[in-house]
């Protein structure tokens, strides 16, 4: 049987109605002005700029454990002017900030009192006896329970398995309880005559630390190896086990999971998962499992909510330019919960339903349904979260009956984090609670058919514009710059795409790779075996390598096209970049899963070099159209004034390995489409890499000899590229005494050379990342180590000190050692290990040492080395090393590493740590994870880098959103990926006219005397 929902409409808004005016005079505790959570919320739905500053004060408040550390943050977050700020916040800041003694310690104990008895309002206990006591006054309210233990982000196993034992605790503590508890509205020992006393939901990200997206077998089976100790305890008391949907990046694995457990144990029904209104994915997710659900002949139960992670989801997207996985208004989300709610019902003979909402439309659209489809009532009931909606589930009670409170259950730190999304929630404007009880909303509005409210507010709205601006190209307009999206592991297209890609590019292997010189390839005697750095002996290529008598060549072919190249029109070299942009997308797995192969880059890392790459093509492709067009300077009558730019002539590009083909695509290409001819000589370890350049530029009809693969032996042509008379600039990315090098010898003016050389160089770094007193453990953890171990710490950016402050020093180190001690190593091509090899023999005798060296001077707090059987092939492995008691004095703390290697430093204050982070010679990147808004100021000012990152790794720069370079012995010249990177390749030319003929000039109406 179906039926449509619009058919019902009358008896849904009529059923509505009997609702509300059965709960008519009341409304939720966290709108009650008399309690000084309603007044926070009230004053939070006021003022938008006060919201956000007490949601974060909220957030932090768990780590403020001193009287001081206290008063500092009330002042920081609320010693403003504004008037909208309460006055127990407003007397607390300001006592603080002049030194109020006794009446301002008063004034914080009852800020963090109430504050956290805002928190327990949400929570039905933080021990296993407090929640039983709650748990049994609810029952003898009439309500059942659904018992979720509090926190999420679990950053290693050893806090994946407290977080397990945390439930397995509060499990033995209901067990010596339950059985005297009086079945509710049941003539047997179940509630409501069918079910479970006991029920319980968990988070399963929070049982495997490891968890990703990239790896959907290995993290199910992380998962299972923790939950399934939970089924059993649960089904050994005869409960119900509810698995919950989180963010959308475990959605793929939590299903999964789901579908183990229950056909594992076939035999017990009491298993329940959640689905998310609020995912455009949701209805036909929900389709896919009922039609599992009927293929394997199990009855099933769904948890239906709207969703938790709005605006995580809607950010994340954005920020990658990923398509928005949820509905994107308000009432889309109401109208796929009553669809999905429908098809459940509709499905009642295998699947239970559980409906969880607070909104009173959706309420009476699922009873109506229900009354409807003839649903028994043993197949569904309805959840309301605990410390919420009191009135709703009182209305629901009354008429309903089946009405279970989600109860979470924990300590307070991971319950601020609860509060803060519950607050949110409370505090939106489209909140129902906040328009039922704050705003007192229309009830006719509130009933309203969602799809007739959608077109009401699409109607209603208009369409803003994007704020940015394209620029007129070759052919037509070319669109606003915006980044390439990093890979959606999610999508199981693109994680299938690298294994394919890998063997396709295992097919090639030992193929030889020419030079390719003057729009020709141009093979020699010498050879260089580029080879995996997991497995030596494989060979990925070998390369002919270039002598001086291929450079000259090489070179004069270069200076004949500069002759021509540098007048060609802007627009048109541009439009060499923009095609050969397009190459790379249409070959953007192909290009990433060589990465994989010739240099260790994990799958992630490997397409984001790709991804950046494409990003430097559009973007220097939109900036050379602006900065080509010539400009009037002044506006003097009779006169007229051009400034324009030329080409510098020849270029040399000399590349890394460590970001093989985004450095080297965004060198050339700079060059390039400024009217510089360049020689290209990629690192030999990444020369197959280098040999896409080849293949790109070839594809598009890029002109010969404007681009020249010029690979070759440093010893050979290193100094003869740089110091030839006919080079006239040279770009470098690499190591500081390389880049010191090339400047020595750039700056000596050659026989026949008629011009000074430039040189840009981009090399080294000592990043620290500073860990505040207040930082949120749960990010900076996570940070420091993707910082530092993120393709084995082989960035310029990486983090190699983790600079911490005392009072938090010890809580870090821990975290951070286990953390460390969770990931798993091995080749790059398996997406479950965290890192792989380093990328040559080289690297790895260099790091060695330097591993020596840290157990020379300080305590070593990790050494991970890979599993045996990937280093008997011979692979480029080095631990994953973390060493303490450092200080700046130590050379662990000044030389640049290159590899996986973490100095830990204790500063005893802010002032120390900033001052240990500024020690050394390098100015590349830095970070800094703090909650103090004066801290964070501070460090902005004081922490002198190129790229300073607060609260998110010192890694990941995007072209032109983190223009990237630096300063001090970390480069020379401007940022890549900034407005005025081009002005490095170019030479600025004026033009200047005399516009006076016999006394009479034209008059333009620039001209300021007219």
């Amino acid at each position: 049987m179906s039926i449509e929902i619009k058919d019902i409409d009358p008896k849904i808004v009529k059923r509505g109605k009997e609702f509300f005016q059965s709960i008519s005079g009341e409304a939720p505790s966290i709108f009650n002005k008399g309690w000084w959570t309603g007044k926070v919320m009230d004053w939070s739905m006021k003022n938008e700029d006060f919201k956000v500053q007490m949601f974060r004060f909220v957030d932090v408040l768990p780590y403020l454990n001193t009287s001081d550390s206290l008063s500092r943050h009330i002042e920081e977050y609320f010693a403003g002017d504004d008037s909208n700020i309460p006055d127990v916040l407003k007397w607390g800041a300001t006592k603080t900030k002049f030194g109020g003694g006794l009446v301002a310690k008063v004034l914080n104990k009852t800020i963090r009192s109430n504050i956290e008895g805002m928190a327990r309002q949400f929570i039905i206990g933080q021990e296993g006896k407090e929640a039983v006591k709650g748990i049994k006054k609810l029952r003898k309210d009439g309500f059942t329970f659904v018992l979720d233990l509090l926190g999420e982000a679990t950053v290693s196993e050893e806090e994946s398995a407290a977080y397990m034992n945390g439930y397995l605790e509060v499990l033995d503590a209901i067990q010596k309880e339950y059985g005297k508890w009086n079945a509710l509205d049941s003539d047997n020992d179940m509630d409501w005559g069918h079910a479970p006393k006991v029920n319980v939901a968990v988070k399963p990200s929070a049982f495997y630390s490891q968890s990703k997206p990239v790896d959907v077998d290995g993290t199910v089976d992380g998962m299972m190896a923790h939950i399934e100790p939970v089924f059993k305890k649960v089904m050994e008391m005869d409960g119900f086990l509810c698995i919950d949907m989180e963010q959308l990046k475990y959605k793929e694995a939590t299903i999964e999971l789901y579908k183990r457990l229950r056909t594992k144990y076939r035999d017990y029904p009491h298993l329940g998962i959640v689905f998310q209104a609020y995912l455009t994915c949701t209805e036909q997710d929900v389709r896919d499992f009922l039609d599992w659900a009927r293929e394997e002949d199990l009855p099933v139960s769904i948890r239906l909510v709207k969703g938790a992670y709005w605006d995580y989801e809607t950010v994340l997207a954005k920020q990658n330019d990923w398509p928005v996985p949820v509905w994107t208004h308000k009432p889309e989300s109401d109208i796929c919960f009553e669809r999905v709610s429908r098809l459940i019902l509709e499905n009642h003979d295998i699947c239970h339903y559980a409906c969880a909402s607070h909104n009173i439309r959706s309420i009476a659209a699922v009873q109506e349904m229900a009354t409807a489809l003839n649903v028994p009532d043993e197949k569904y009931e309805f959840q309301v979260l605990y410390g919420m909606a009191e009135p709703v589930r009182k209305g629901l009670k009354n008429v309903a009956k089946r009405v279970r409170l989600y109860c979470p259950y924990g300590e307070l730190i991971p319950g601020m984090a609860y509060l803060v999304r519950r607050l949110l929630e409370n505090t939106a404007n489209e909140s129902f609670l906040k328009q039922t009880f704050a705003d007192e909303a229309d009830m006719d509005r509130l009933l309203e058919n969602p799809e007739e409210t959608l077109r009401r507010q699409l109607a209603e709205s208009s369409c803003k514009p994007s704020p940015r601006k394209g620029v007129e190209g070759l052919k037509d307009e070319i669109p606003p710059f915006k980044n390439y999206p990093p890979t959606d592991f999610t999508v199981p297209a693109q994680r299938a795409a690298f294994p394919e890609q890998i063997d396709i590019w295992r097919k090639e292997l030992g193929k030889q790779y020419p030079l390719f010189i003057n729009g020709k390839e141009v093979t020699t005697e010498d050879m260089l075996d580029s080879y995996n750095p997991a497995k030596p002996a494989e060979i990925i290529g070998s390369i002919c390598q270039a002598g001086k008598e291929e450079i000259d060549t090489a070179i004069a072919g270069a200076k004949e096209a500069y002759l021509s190249w540098r007048d060609v029109d802007p627009k048109e070299r541009a439009q060499y970049l923009l095609d050969a942009a397009e190459w790379c997308r249409k070959n953007v797995w192909r290009l990433s899963a060589l990465q994989v192969l010739e240099v260790g880059k994990q799958w992630d890392q490997a397409q984001a070099d790709v991804g950046e790459a494409i990003d430097f093509m559009e973007y220097y492709a939109r900036e050379m159209i602006r900065l080509g067009k010539p400009r009037r300077m002044g506006n003097a009558p009779g006169e007229f004034s051009q400034y324009f730019y030329q080409g510098k002539g020849v270029a040399a590009v000399i590349a890394p390995w460590n970001f093989p083909f985004a450095i080297s695509v965004g060198m050339v290409s700079a060059a390039i489409v400024s009217g510089c001819p360049t020689l290209y000589k990629p690192a030999g370890i990444s020369s197959v890499i280098g040999w896409q350049l080849a293949e790109m530029w070839r594809a598009v009809g890029l002109p010969d000899g404007v681009f020249n693969y010029t690979p070759g032996r440093g010893s050979v042509i290193g100094d003869y590229l740089v110091e030839h008379p006919d080079i006239s600039m040279i770009a470098f990315t690499g190591s500081m005494e390389v880049g010191l090098r090339i400047q020595e010898k750039a700056a000596v003016v050659q026989p026949g050379q008629d011009h000074c050389k430039r040189v840009v160089a981009e090399m080294g770094g000592k990043n620290a990342i500073i860990i505040d007193d207040d930082a949120d453990l749960d990010e900076a953890v996570l940070g420091v180590l993707y910082s530092a171990y993120g393709f084995q710490g082989q960035k310029c950016s990486a983090c190699s000190r983790a600079i911490v402050l005392e009072p938090i020093y010890d809580r870090f180190i821990h975290r951070l050692k286990e953390a460390a001690e969770s990931v798993k190593l091995g080749p790059s091509e398996d997406p479950a290990n965290y890192m792989g090899p380093v990328v040559d023999k080289g690297a790895q005798e260099n790091v060695m040492k330097y591993v020596r060296i840290a157990e020379e001077e300080g305590k070593i707090l990790v050494k991970r080395e890979a599993d045996e059987k990937y280093r008997a092939d011979g692979g480029c492995y080095v631990p994953l090393t973390i060493v303490d008691g450092i200080t700046p004095e130590h050379r662990i703390a000044q030389e640049e590493v290159f590899g996986p290697v973490l100095a830990v430093m204790k500063a005893k204050d802010m002032d120390q740590a900033i001052e240990w982070a500024n020690s050394t010679r390098f100015a590349l990147t830095g970070a800094v994870y703090s909650r103090s808004p004066k801290h964070l100021e501070r460090v902005s000012r004081e922490f002198r880098v190129g790229n300073l990152y607060l609260n998110k790794p010192s890694v990941g720069a995007l072209v032109e959103r983190h223009a990237f370079g630096g300063f001090k012995m970390s480069g020379v010249g401007s940022k890549s990926g900034g407005p005025d990177y081009l002005l490095q390749f170019m030479d600025p030319r004026l033009v200047c006219e005399n516009t006076m003929r016999r006394g009479f000039a034209p008059i333009s109406e620039d001209d300021d005397w007219i």
